[in-house]
């Protein structure tokens, strides 16, 4: 090795010459240099012919006439840009709102409003329950008594005490006939899983063979994976336009507020 080679000089220790290599390329492909190349057509995001009225609608009010075509285009692209990072930025704000942090280490519960909602649910119900009971308790006591002389109250008791007793009879007649329904039934059997491999189209059974191999394959059907969905709602758009300085004081917002 002379002095100055260096031994990272790859190109230089396989005997190959970079400055020739480049002027080779630059001379083969001299037509093509500066030129752009684009593999589908530039289509515009926005209809060209509305957007170019609009445009010139309020051009004309700064006292502008003219409005070339690539104007047009360069707005629709803007526009695009614009909406495609409005609903990356709305993605991420919804995804964070979304987010379960019940399984990290660091978290830990404060209150379970789920629970003294239950809880209370729970209370209301046995409240609910021990009215119920003293007032039927009242009611039967009333269709237990024989007055001779009934005040109007009296009667309407009697009255409220037969009816329940007749819904309550019913509602027995009708779990009763349900209980014969399913005894007459006989306990439901499970359904059998089909077999691995084995399509059933129109009630027959299709065997999926792989290779040379017949009969019945061993594939599985195949099953596309279920694409998840982020549902976007309204305040996950104010709270994305409090976060933008240009948004934060728009008419838009306190719109989206009083909503």
């Amino acid at each position: 090795y002379r002095d100055d080679d260096d031994i990272n000089d790859v190109a230089s220790m396989a005997g190959v010459n970079l400055n020739e290599e480049s002027a080779r390329i630059m001379a083969t492909n001299s037509d093509l240099v500066g030129t752009q190349i684009q593999s589908c057509k530039d289509e515009p995001f926005l209809a060209a012919i509305p957007l170019h009225k609009r445009i010139l609608e309020t051009a004309k009010k700064l006292g502008i006439t003219d409005v070339p075509a690539e104007v047009v285009t360069f707005i629709s692209h803007a526009t695009q840009n614009r909406l495609r990072t409005v609903i990356e930025k709305v993605t991420v704000i919804t995804q964070h709102r979304m987010e379960s942090y019940k399984d990290d280490e660091w978290y830990e519960q404060a209150t379970d409003v789920r629970s003294q909602l239950k809880f209370f649910e729970q209370l209301e119900r046995l409240e609910k329950q021990r009215k119920d009971e003293q007032e039927r308790e009242i009611l039967l006591k009333a269709a237990k008594s024989r007055s001779r002389q009934e005040d109007p109250e009296q009667a309407r008791l009697k009255q409220k005490a037969k009816e329940m007793q007749q819904q309550e009879l019913a509602q027995m007649r009708q779990r009763d006939a349900n209980l014969t329904a399913l005894a007459a039934i006989g306990p439901r059997k499970k359904r059998k899983l089909d077999a691995p491999g084995l399509l059933t189209i129109g009630g027959e059974g299709v065997g999926v063979c792989g290779g040379s191999q017949a009969g019945l394959g061993t594939a599985s059907p195949r099953q596309y994976p279920r694409q998840k969905i982020t549902r976007v709602n309204l305040r996950d758009f104010i709270f994305y336009m409090e976060q933008e300085r240009e948004m934060s004081r728009s008419l838009l917002l306190y719109r989206a507020l009083l909503k």
